[in-house]
Formats: structure tokens, C-alpha cells, sequence
């Protein structure tokens, strides 16, 4: 029986199309997933859009559209970003999705009956940005660093609180932090929430009016209010394993109590909303908690913020279309770290494209294709194996060392071309025997780059695989 494997991203909200930073995380994930699904595990990758809160009813009035027509068009932009990066994931989840509203009233209805959520008056600063209650400390000079030119919302009405400040839900988390201390990677944020957590915690609003934020799931039983955006939204993890009514499926990909088993990525501005809060209201309905929460840094483009009036935006989609899909994903696999803040501009970009893509790999296989095509061999097949410092590496999540380990061995595959020189050989059995130990390595290559690259490694092992290799189109365009 194949062992199972659950692995979701976040949902990012469809106010806006499908930003660098999120493609990152998709990318990254789907790296994970497809490592995964190579060593014969049964993989449930999902992803999908938050559709509900105040910024995107917001956003579809200022557009002139209803809310649902409004969502319905952006999670399509989403969704096609399965085509446009080359992902694999197998479940894509919308939170206007009939059935998940009604795990989310689930939810709440758990956690209230375990005594978790209670009524009272919400006073708060809010940033709608954030779609969070700000507190004086989160704001730099009375605006949230994040989204300082939106204004803080002053509110106060009455709301649903969830129990954040319960001493059994510290105690839960703590003992979690303690019994997996690689809940979240890297070990740095795991000590951030672990502070966070001792710090003390604090009840959150968890409902809106419905007569001033219309758009979102209603509370049961109390019409009067829709949940809190965050509420809602994560609620979908599980939701799009069937839960409540599909337990078998829950447990299979999720885990139980006992062995937990999901993996959550996400980018460091969701870390305490992902490793405490989601965590905490598993614990309230009684269910596992997350396995382990991965963190990566943002994408700064020449040192700044990225943002429509400084010009420097970088749309994955734009770089996908130009550059090539593999361009794209080794980008930002290899030269973006997987757990910290990194750069990203063209002239980086077109650099590492010509060295390492066009001038690296590209050219090695055109050279190693065209001389086995002269010396007329073929059908070189993979070791279908993956090296242990490649296991290591992606074990780790450490997705640059990795990409790094596997140009080594493309220089040196080059290097032993360049020391000998099979290009003088003029007799065709022995330019076949010189060139098979190099196809081989080229096409174990490809074998390492499938989590990775996999269209380019897909190109690579036709061509290596046919009866007679012959020298195929470039891997790699020339840039114009």
C-alpha cells in the first residue's frame, strides 16, 4: 500500500492577479509534491482562493460587479496558473464553495460547543490590507508597515471572539512546539512563534456585522453575522479533504491526533495566523494539528518593496511567457532561498538565464546530443535513481543547495568534454564509446531535474531515449 502525502499552500486572495511571491510558494510546493510523488507516494497537493472579507467585496463594488462574479473571474486567474508554471497540484478549492461554507459553520460550531468562542464588543485598529486587528505596536507611525497607505480602520461593534487566551490552547501549542521541533522550518521562526505563544495570547474577533460586510459565510444560527475572513479561509485545509463527512479521507492525508501529517507552506506574514491561530482552532474542534508549517521570506526587486510606482513588479506570468516556464521555476528555486528574504530583477534574471540555462545545460546537451548522433547512438535510459545529497537536500526543503548539487555535476559532465576532446575522434565506434559515459550522465540529470524543471527534463529524456539521438531544438533560447 502506497503511503500518503498531504501538502497545501496558502489561499491567496483574488483582489489582485498572481504576484512573484506567491509563485514562489506554488513553485516550491509543487517541487515537494512532485519529489514526493516520484518515490511512489499517494499525493494530495491543494491550493485554491480566498474569496470572501472586506477588501474583495471592496474590490468587486469599485469594479461594478457582484462579489461572486467578481471572485469567480479572478480564481480562474488562478487556476490557470496550473498551466502557465507547470504545476501538478490535484485539488484547487474555493472558499465560495458550497461545501466548504458548511465545514466552516462545522468548525465554528465545534469550537463553540467545546467552549471556545463567546460574544462580546470588538474595539480594535484594523488594516484592511492585512485583513487583521492591528495593535500600537504593529503600526509605524499610525500606518501598517505592510500596507501604509491604506488608513487603519478604527471599529467597534459587537462581534463572536475566539478564546485565543484560553490557558488550554497555550498549553496545547507549546506541547506541540516541544514534540515537533521542526513544526516550523527554518528553526528561527519556530522560536518566533514559540515567543510569540509564551508572550500570551489574545482573544480575536472571529465574526463582521452583515450589515456592514455582507460578503462571507454566515454564522449559524445568527444571521447577523458572516465569519471573519481568517476564520473562513482556513478552514479549507480540511475542507478539501471532505471534511467533516469523509473521515477516512481525512485521516488518510491528514493523520490523526497521534501522527499528524499535513505540511502547510507559507510566506513569513502568515506565520503566527498559520502556526498559532489555525493550530489553535484545530485544537478547539478537537482535531491533529498541522505536522509542519514551512516559511519563506518575500522577493524584493533591487534592494525595494516591489510596487506599481517605483516600476520594478516582477509578473510571473510575463517572465513564464518570455523566458519559458523552467526559466522561471530555476530562478526562483536556485538563486531565491528557500527560507529568507531575496532579490530578484531582470538583469539578474537574464544573467543566470544565459549562464547557467543557455550557456550551462542548454549547451551541454546540444554538444553531448550532436556528437552521439554522430557516432549513431541511442536509447540511453536513467539509473532512476536520485543521489543522496539530492534526498538530503529536498528532505530539507533546501531547494538552491539542491539545484546547486546538480550543476555540479553538469560542469563536470562538461569538464571531461573539455579535457577529452571526443569531437576529434574520427572513428564512429570509438566517438560511441567515448560519448555513452556522458548521455548517461546527462540523462541521470534529467532524472534529478523532474521535481524541478520538469518539462525541460521530460525534452531531455525523449531525446536521450530515442533509437538515434539526434541533436534537438535548443533547451534554451538565445535572448533577442
Amino acid at each position: 500500500m502506497s503511503k500518503s502525502f498531504y501538502l497545501t499552500t496558502t489561499l491567496p486572495y483574488v483582489n489582485a492577479k498572481p504576484h512573484v511571491g506567491f509563485a514562489l510558494e506554488i513553485i516550491q510546493a509543487d517541487v515537494i509534491a512532485r519529489y514526493h510523488e516520484l518515490n511512489g507516494e499517494e499525493v494530495f497537493f491543494n491550493t485554491g482562493t480566498d474569496e470572501h472579507g472586506k477588501k474583495i467585496y471592496e474590490k468587486a463594488l469599485e469594479e461594478g460587479k457582484n462579489p461572486q462574479q467578481y471572485t469567480d473571474e479572478y480564481a480562474q486567474k488562478f487556476d490557470d496558473l496550473k498551466t502557465s508554471l507547470n504545476l501538478s497540484y490535484n485539488h484547487f478549492i474555493r472558499t465560495t464553495n458550497p461545501h466548504h461554507k458548511a465545514a466552516a459553520q462545522e468548525l465554528w460550531n465545534r469550537c463553540l460547543s467545546n467552549g471556545y468562542i463567546k460574544k462580546g464588543i470588538y474595539k480594535s485598529k484594523y488594516c484592511v490590507g492585512c485583513e487583521l486587528e492591528k495593535t500600537d505596536s504593529d503600526l509605524v507611525d499610525g500606518n501598517c508597515p505592510l500596507h501604509p497607505t491604506k488608513v487603519i480602520e478604527l471599529i467597534e461593534e459587537e462581534n463572536y471572539f475566539f478564546k485565543f487566551s484560553d490557558p488550554r490552547i497555550q498549553k496545547a501549542l507549546l506541547s506541540h512546539i516541544d514534540k515537533y521541533p521542526d513544526f516550523v522550518l527554518p528553526i528561527h521562526r519556530q522560536k518566533e512563534i514559540r515567543n510569540f505563544v509564551e508572550g500570551g495570547l489574545q482573544d480575536f474577533s472571529i465574526s463582521r456585522l452583515k450589515d456592514k460586510m455582507p460578503w462571507g459565510v454566515e454564522v449559524p444560527n445568527d444571521p447577523k453575522h458572516v465569519m471573519y475572513v481568517w476564520f473562513d479561509a482556513l478552514t479549507n485545509y480540511i475542507s478539501t479533504l471532505g471534511w467533516p463527512e469523509n473521515e477516512a479521507e481525512f485521516e488518510k492525508y491528514w493523520g490523526t491526533k497521534d501522527n499528524p501529517r499535513a505540511i502547510q507552506i507559507a510566506g513569513k506574514d502568515n506565520l503566527r495566523q498559520q502556526a498559532s491561530m489555525w493550530q489553535a482552532m484545530l485544537f478547539a474542534g478537537d482535531l491533529p494539528l498541522t505536522r509542519q508549517i514551512l516559511i519563506h521570506g518575500f522577493i524584493t526587486s533591487g534592494g525595494q518593496k516591489m510596487s506599481k510606482s517605483l516600476g520594478n513588479v516582477i509578473d510571473p506570468l510575463e517572465y513564464s511567457e518570455k523566458y519559458g516556464r523552467d526559466a522561471l521555476r530555476y530562478y526562483l528555486l536556485a538563486k531565491v532561498s528557500p527560507f529568507e528574504d531575496s532579490d530578484f530583477t531582470q538583469e539578474k534574471f537574464e544573467e543566470v538565464y544565459k549562464s547557467d540555462l543557455q550557456n550551462g545545460l542548454g549547451n551541454l546537451v546540444a554538444r553531448v546530443s550532436t556528437l552521439c548522433s554522430k557516432a549513431g547512438i541511442g536509447n540511453i535510459t536513467a539509473d532512476e535513481t536520485i543521489d543522496q545529497s539530492l534526498i538530503t537536500n529536498l528532505d530539507n526543503y533546501q531547494f538552491d543547495s539542491a539545484l546547486e548539487h546538480i550543476w555540479s555535476k553538469i560542469r563536470l559532465v562538461d569538464q571531461t568534454l573539455s579535457t577529452d576532446k571526443p569531437w576529434k575522434i574520427e572513428d564512429v565506434s570509438e566517438l560511441a564509446e567515448a560519448m555513452r559515459p556522458s548521455a548517461k550522465n546527462i540523462v541521470n540529470i534529467a532524472h534529478s531535474l523532474r521535481p524541478f524543471m520538469p518539462e525541460t527534463a521530460e525534452k531531455i529524456r525523449t531525446l536521450f531515449g530515442e533509437d538515434k539521438i539526434v541533436k534537438g531544438e535548443s533547451l534554451f533560447p538565445r535572448l533577442g
